[in-house]
């Protein structure tokens, strides 16, 4: 299913916390032999290390250093993609409940979004790239070849989250809603590259979906575009 290197786009991927948009974008790259960029895993691994150190999350000044201070690498692992941070495998930290909590207060610091801007822009120059997260297709990747809004009703993403925490995690559904609703309002108000849907990026509701019917139509708008591509460059 893969296209030849020269007919490559570059597919962005946004929505609101537990949208699917990781799992999504990870099924999306197997299925066209892409390269997955996790892109809230790099500001789950800023949050993490700030936590770590004792720094506060919303001290935009100490985790703005902290994050240009960070070596952080993606790199591919046999069930999901590994998170190292300064020669550390972080990957089974970044989806505890307090990273959860702090991530997007971490995420609304200028100095932090540029820096990891910059490091999403490197890891897509040589195109062949699907990248999730908040802003990409807005910000990151204005000039993705295709562009995709994940959603999903907040019930139907702190269901989701619940599960993937499971009953020992110790909070309840309704709290998870209510963290989900107000991580939303967090990510919509921020003044630096808020969440919102690119103009010209496809919608699809996930609620009552599976991941593999969202991310075949996603393959299938993809092969579409690079096909599109192809036809023009002829």
């Amino acid at each position: 299913m893969n296209t030849s290197n020269s007919h490559r786009i570059n597919i962005a991927i946004d929505g609101p916390a537990g949208a699917g948009k990781s799992t999504v974008a990870r099924l999306v790259a197997k299925a066209l032999q892409y390269i997955y960029v996790d892109t809230g895993a790099m500001y789950r691994a800023v949050t993490l290390k700030a936590l770590e150190s004792g720094i506060a999350t919303d001290d935009s000044e100490m985790v703005g250093r902290l994050a240009y201070d960070l070596d952080i690498a993606l790199l591919p692992g046999a069930e999901s993609q590994q998170v190292w941070v300064n020669g550390e495998d972080v990957s089974d930290k970044l989806r505890s409940h307090e990273i959860n909590r702090n991530v997007s207060y971490v995420a609304r610091i200028e100095s932090v979004r540029n820096r990891m801007s910059e490091l999403q822009r490197l890891m897509a120059e040589e195109k062949g790239v699907v990248m999730d997260g908040r802003d990409i297709g807005t910000h990151v990747l204005p000039n993705a070849e295709l562009k995709v809004f994940l959603t999903a009703t907040p019930r139907e993403r702190a269901s989701r989250r619940f599960l993937e925490l499971g009953p020992d995690a110790g909070i309840s559904l309704d709290q998870l809603e209510q963290e989900i609703a107000e991580r939303d309002r967090l990510d919509q108000e921020r003044e630096i590259a808020p969440l919102v849907q690119a103009a010209d990026a496809r919608l699809i509701d996930s609620t009552g979906l599976t991941i593999e019917q969202v991310a075949e139509e996603i393959v299938r708008w993809s092969l579409e575009k690079a096909g599109t591509i192809s036809a023009e460059e002829k």
